[in-house]
């Protein structure tokens, strides 16, 4: 037997084999990729196969002992990468883009979040990595020399390569134009496979990169005839009903439509604001729009009134933009902005994104105080934030803009006992169980706040917005909703469980529920009418939700997208009347639309379009100077 020398391949052969058969198994077991046909099943299964066999092929061009070690490191690096994609998934039902990647300053402050999402049985990823290191380094004597000659090195990379291409081939008959068209990293890696998806990925960042370089002014032009077309003036009845009043918006974390007036076993999850809602303009069909940045990218939609990212987050990886910002312009309109937020000032690049947007101040953790008994996972509990926040108002120059920003409703939806007003749901979805008790602490938070600012005067002499920012409870737990809602969730239901709360308070004025369609890209225009500022001419998305001609018609990033009868998900048209698929006919007016939108708003992100924007009038002022003198 020690005489037998085992074929050199084998070298290669091995791991390729071993990690093949792992991407598969966690293709099936960690991610919920649907799978229609026998095709798509091949597609699944083949996808990660002409990837590893070209990386660990590239072992054949080194030495020996280079080549053993080339083979172990990489091959843990494309383990982590796919547990990497494991864990993300597990929370938000997608996978890892390079810009995520790079946000590594917000990993600090993920403590439990990150840390329920991990279990033991995970180390299952990784114990395959010992035995290739067994198989390189203590049997080299049965495995033959390991060089290759140029004809089997040829022939190895032809044969990849012609994996690769019927990979290709059958994906694009599955999928036409797949790398073009589509918004859905799952589609990708279901097509393609995780790791060509994360070198398309690269791909695409360098394109990105490139666009701010090689973009001008010109590209502006088509934007605003858009806009411009678009534009619907503002009710006159709403149009200044606020102006002069200070400005209070609270973004509620991961809270979703669903949650309010529901009941926990008799018990209300919202009671306070169940009772608010009576007195205020309530929006019951506000949609959140967010990309991966989550609650960064809720910010910027009600600051900027463009749209998110697809990939990464706009507060990482176009800081640096110049923008046309609602602080900005409320600042020119006397008002003093100020961002509270009792987390660290890095965390989602804040403290380098808010001076692009002209935030006057930023309250981050530094500006309270945090006693180890009243913090989550997060930060300070959302009580003694809004508590301390009072007195950061009352210091502040008036008429004001303040956005507070909770936390305590935040995944894994921790809670010390004593705060729990109500009971815990009882499914198979621990996050969904825990998820009304921290819904319910935030609501006794605001109503404490409330009750504080009605205490110092402040309530009479401001406008009070309060929205959810994003989901808190993702795709993983459909199960559990299911049992909640009463209902199976389809791509339609799912649509719907992104609604948000809107509620807009203004003083002097009753209360009304409205069912206009809209979304967060539609704040800025909405807050600023009612301050008596007029959007007209300005760049950016929304529509005032107040306006008499509006469009209800709501996008979201990855496409989808609501109007006032239908719902457009998954390349399926609902009818919201009977949540059943109808003729696409009814979607179809919307669909352009829907992707010109993205489109234009992508353009400007990724051009840094706006530092071109009056460039056209401030040149025209100055050549007419010229002339004058």
């Amino acid at each position: 037997m020690r005489n037998v020398k085992w074929p050199k391949v084998l070298l290669i052969a091995i791991p390729t084999i071993l990690l093949w058969l792992k991407t598969y198994v966690a293709y099936k077991t960690s991610f919920s990729i649907p799978i229609e046909n026998v095709t798509q099943e091949i597609i699944l299964l083949i996808n990660p196969l002409s990837f590893l066999l070209i990386v660990f092929g590239i072992s054949m061009y080194l030495n020996e002992k280079n080549q053993r070690r080339y083979i172990l490191i990489t091959y843990f690096l494309l383990s982590f990468v796919l547990y990497a994609n494991v864990v993300y998934y597990r929370e938000f039902h997608d996978f890892i883009t390079l810009p995520l990647l790079f946000q590594t300053g917000n990993l600090g402050d993920l403590g439990g979040s990150v840390s329920s999402l991990i279990g033991l049985i995970d180390l299952l990823f990784f114990v395959d990595i010992i035995l290739v290191a067994f198989l390189l380094f203590k049997l080299p004597k049965y495995i033959s020399n390991p060089s290759f000659s140029k004809p089997v090195r040829r022939a190895y990379f032809l044969a990849a390569i012609a994996i690769s291409f019927f990979n290709l081939g059958l994906a694009e008959a599955e999928r036409p134009q797949l790398l073009t068209r589509t918004f859905d990293r799952e589609i990708l890696v279901k097509n393609i496979g995780t790791y060509n998806y994360h070198l398309y990925d690269a791909f695409l960042q360098s394109k990105t990169s490139a666009q701010r370089a090689l973009a001008d002014g010109s590209e502006l032009a088509d934007i605003e005839n858009y806009i411009r077309a678009n534009y619907k003036e503002p009710n006159p009845e709403m149009f200044g009903a606020a102006k002069g009043k200070n400005v209070i918006v609270i973004s509620m974390e991961s809270t979703q439509s669903f949650a309010i007036g529901q009941k926990i076993n008799g018990k209300e999850v919202t009671p306070f604001l169940n009772d608010f809602i009576e007195d205020s303009f309530y929006f019951d069909n506000f949609y959140a729009q967010v990309g991966q940045g989550k609650t960064s990218d809720s910010e910027f939609l009600v600051d900027n009134s463009l749209y998110p990212l697809s990939r990464g987050a706009v507060f990482f990886t176009h800081s640096g933009n110049e923008y046309e910002a609602m602080p900005e312009t409320l600042t020119e309109n006397g008002y003093f902005t100020a961002s509270l937020h009792a987390n660290n000032k890095s965390f989602w690049n804040r403290d380098v994104m808010y001076k692009s947007l002209g935030y006057d101040k930023f309250y981050a953790v530094e500006e309270y105080d945090v006693p180890e008994d009243e913090t989550t996972d997060w930060g300070l509990l959302d009580i003694p934030f809004f508590d301390q926040s009072v007195e950061h108002l009352k210091e502040m120059q008036q008429p004001f803009y303040a956005k507070f920003i909770t936390l305590t409703n935040h995944h894994p939806f921790t809670l010390e006992d004593e705060y729990k007003w109500v009971d815990e749901y009882n499914s198979n979805s621990g996050t969904l169980n825990r998820y009304f008790p921290t819904v319910r602490y935030t609501d006794e938070a605001i109503k404490q706040f409330i009750d504080q600012l009605k205490a110092e005067g402040i309530y009479d002499d401001s406008i009070i917005i309060i929205y959810g920012d994003h989901y808190g409870i993702s795709q993983n737990h459909n199960k559990a909703m299911s049992q909640l809602l009463g209902k199976e969730i389809t791509p339609f239901v799912h649509t719907q469980l992104q609604r948000v709360p809107l509620i807009i308070h203004i003083p002097g004025m009753e209360g009304e529920t409205l069912s206009t369609v809209g979304g967060q890209v539609d704040l800025r225009p909405t807050l600023l009418h009612l301050l008596g500022i007029s959007t007209k001419g300005d760049i950016g998305f929304g529509s005032d939700l107040f306006s008499k001609d509006r469009l209800d018609f709501a996008v979201q990033r990855d496409g989808s997208f609501a109007t006032k009868g239908y719902v457009y998900s998954e390349n399926v048209c609902y009818s919201k009347e009977t949540e059943e698929p109808v003729d696409p006919l009814h979607c179809e007016p919307y669909m352009e639309m829907a992707q010109k939108e993205l489109d234009y708003s992508d353009k400007i992100i990724y051009g840094d379009l706006l530092r071109f924007y009056g460039e056209d009038e401030a040149s025209k002022e100055e050549n007419e100077s010229t002339d004058e003198e």
